[in-house]
């Protein structure tokens, strides 16, 4: 082999390892850059999601906290509504009351109320109270009851009081006390469950 031929053979070679080292090398730099761009986009995607289920996650939240407010308020102004309601009914059943307390029936009934009161005190002492707007039936009641009846100094929107001194009872027939435990007890029902 001469020297040219040699030269030749040795640049072939030259070359041939030249390329084949560069096409390793684009090679591999090829697969790095796949490597980072696959990375970049799997962290983008990820990012994407996050994103997308905070931003969800918040929206959601600012709809339940709405939706509470809402409700609340919902449920404030029907109770509010209740409360209204729940006047306007005892100020009709006051006025019932004050229509009955005009009754042979009332009368009637403050004479057993206060009969019952003395029975239940037996021979112990027991003062027997009407309503100040009772007063004008006093002497009938003392008479049918067969005992003193005293008018009380303050309204207690008619009905009877009775007290024990010797056991510290009140009886407690008033109104004033049945409208207190009505009303506190009472509760407005209705819509579709309660109709």
């Amino acid at each position: 082999m001469t020297t040219e031929e040699k030269l030749q053979h040795f640049t072939t070679y030259a070359m041939e390892e030249a390329r084949h080292k560069s096409d390793v090398m684009i090679r591999e730099y090829t697969d790095a850059m796949q490597k980072i761009f696959e990375e970049h986009q799997e962290k983008k995607r990820r990012q994407e999601e996050l994103e997308i289920k905070t931003e969800t996650d918040r929206l959601i939240r600012e709809n339940n906290k709405q939706f509470s407010e809402e409700q609340i308020e919902i449920k404030r102004t029907l109770s509010k509504k209740q409360d209204e309601l729940k006047e306007k009914l005892f100020v009709e059943v006051k006025d019932l009351l004050a229509r009955f307390a005009e009754t042979r029936e009332y009368h009637q009934m403050l004479v057993n109320q206060l009969r019952e009161a003395r029975e239940f005190a037996g021979g112990d002492e027991v003062i027997l109270y009407i309503d100040p707007s009772d007063a004008q039936k006093k002497f009938s009641i003392e008479t049918e009851v067969g005992a003193p009846v005293t008018v009380s100094e303050y309204s207690f929107l008619g009905g009877t009081r009775a007290v024990l001194p010797g056991r510290n009872i009140l009886i407690d027939n008033s109104f004033e006390s049945k409208l207190a435990e009505a009303k506190e007890s009472f509760q407005l029902k209705g819509g579709a469950n309660h109709e």
